[in-house]
């Protein structure tokens, strides 16, 4: 049924896709990939850092006391301060702990966040100079690391002579310095767990035990997959990072979605947002709608594409973007913010509007939860009081001057971080959820009582990330209560407006859904499914 078909109500069709930021670390989650020695070396980093064996070795074995002695000395060049204290905490805490179960699995250097914070600032760097990456693993770091002492050269290369320009320097900013400088204190205020002693030497402490973990994934991927663990990474970042953009453009231009009406993405980059724009079928078919605002600094957006053939978006009475007014609209008291980026609303009119009761007046919305989705059902409200007290008792165009006109449609695509389970202040659940929807007289693309099995996540982390005690095992990766496995993305309308005739979730990108597989994929660039319902007028 089309919506030249005369005979019955028209249809929207509308889609939601949370297309995901680029995750750096190829590894960090299970993918579906086609290569066994994926699935297989997967398997055997789990088995190693269950159950190492012998392998156990000491840290001392792999970052030696001649490698040591050469990061020492790098640190002095940079006058780095502290150096002789890390040295001596070096010997006694860090060198002979076992690479796993004295490392690795040690919460308490978690808790201190030893490895974590230092891979934050420099796994990937965004440089005015272009992109660059640290020696290791957990990223997309180039240059084949068929051993230790071949790494460790790129590595110290990298932290202790490769100037880092900052964005802010090319408008009059901080001037070009190198990669080590970027590390911060870390404070016991904000890390209990870390003593004085720490705090006192937390940079250079940083940069060794940073160096102690690159050292051992290295070490590990090559005594499990010699030869092999490189080719499997360079695969999985040419298609979930290098081509994200390329393969994520040629699904939304697929016959699967080229028919679509409105389309509401969330986790845009600032450079997707632009390639939307010029490129030639989308900016043809649509009208690229985003923030003013774009947010460059978590480089996140929510924007919406609404079919230049079906909608004007430059009506002088009823146009524009209105998401600083539904801001307003949120609860002071709401028990969480809405991030920079992740709320986008906006005003447009349909071009051959049938119905004079709503004018042809539409308000689309795009929004991406935070991670617990506490902020949804706030952000809901917001966006429904905003949209019935956009002038619901204007006149109509007709003879009858003063007779009143229904509020707007309203048509809201998001990725709401509903969980399958509600806990009261900690995760909002999908029933909890759409009783909210219909309190207020909306409803979700999945009905007035969604099923929670119904995923549109499904991800599991690994062993090869620096969070291991939020690592799944392999075989428990659909089961586990660690996996997000949830009910998060839906399409939202007002009950009496549309009906929803069909509804899919997209983990292929071919408009098919495997239940079963984790995504993204090889050929399904995000941790997402994409959303599409068929709505039809009433």
């Amino acid at each position: 049924m089309h919506a030249d078909e005369p005979d019955a109500g028209r249809v929207l069709r509308v889609a939601t896709w949370n297309v995901a930021a680029v995750n750096n670390n190829p590894f960090e989650y299970f993918i579906t990939h086609h290569d066994p020695a994926y699935n297989k070396l997967m398997a055997d980093v789990e088995a190693f850092i269950d159950s190492p064996g012998d392998g156990d070795v000491t840290v001392g074995e792999i970052i030696d006391d001649a490698m040591f002695e050469e990061l020492v000395a790098d640190m002095h060049a940079h006058g780095v301060e502290g150096i002789d204290a890390t040295a001596e905490y070096w010997h006694a805490h860090i060198k002979p702990r076992r690479i796993v179960s004295g490392f690795l699995k040690d919460k308490a250097i978690g808790a201190k966040r030893l490895c974590s914070m230092p891979d934050r600032v420099t796994n990937t760097i965004n440089s005015a100079d272009g992109v660059l990456y640290r020696p290791t693993v957990i990223n997309c770091y180039a240059q084949a690391m068929p051993t230790v002492r071949s790494w460790w050269e790129q590595w110290r290369r990298f932290m202790f002579h490769t100037k880092v320009t900052p964005l802010s320097a090319s408008r009059g900013g901080a001037p070009p310095r190198d990669v080590c400088f970027l590390l911060d204190p870390i404070s016991r205020s904000k890390y209990p767990a870390v003593t004085p002693e720490e705090e006192a030497i937390s940079v250079p402490l940083q940069t060794a035990c940073m160096a102690a973990f690159d050292g051992i994934l290295v070490h590990l991927v090559n005594a499990l997959a010699p030869g092999k663990w490189h080719g499997v990474k360079r695969e999985m970042v040419a298609s979930l990072n290098e081509n994200k953009t390329e393969r994520t453009l040629d699904i939304l231009t697929s016959p699967a979605y080229s028919t679509c009406d409105v389309v509401c993405v969330q986790e845009a980059a600032a450079a997707l947002v632009r390639d939307l724009a010029s490129h030639a079928a989308l900016g043809e078919r649509y009208h690229v709608l985003y923030p003013e605002k774009l947010d460059g600094k978590r480089d996140q957006n929510s924007l919406v594409l609404c079919s230049k053939k079906r909608f004007d978006v430059d009506r002088p009475e009823w146009r524009g973007e209105t998401t600083a007014l539904v801001a307003g609209f949120v609860a002071r008291d709401a028990p969480a913010s809405v991030a920079p980026g992740d709320l986008f609303a906006v005003r447009v009119v349909e071009r051959d509007a049938r119905d004079s009761k709503h004018g042809g007046r539409y308000v689309l919305a795009s929004f991406h939860g935070d991670t617990n989705g506490l902020a949804t059902i706030p952000v809901v409200d917001a966006v429904d009081k905003h949209a019935l007290l956009l002038d619901p008792e204007a006149p109509t165009p007709s003879d009858e001057a003063r007779a009143p006109r229904a509020p707007p449609r309203m048509v809201f695509g998001m990725d709401a971080n509903t969980h399958v389970a509600h806990e009261e202040g900690k995760k909002q659940g999908v029933a909890s959820f759409a009783a909210n929807l219909e309190r207020r007289g909306l409803v979700s693309c999945w009905g007035v009582e969604p099923d929670p099995r119904v995923h549109t996540t499904f991800n599991a982390r690994t062993y090869l990330q620096p969070q291991l005690n939020k690592a799944v095992r392999f075989a428990e990766r659909a089961t586990s209560p660690a996996t997000d496995k949830h009910p998060k993305d839906h399409i939202l309308f007002r009950l009496g407006t549309f009906e929803c005739r069909i509804v899919t979730r997209d983990n292929t990108g071919e408009g098919e859904f495997v239940d079963d597989a984790p995504f993204p994929t090889l050929t399904f660039p995000s941790d997402h499914a994409l959303v599409c319902a068929e709505l039809v007028e009433v």
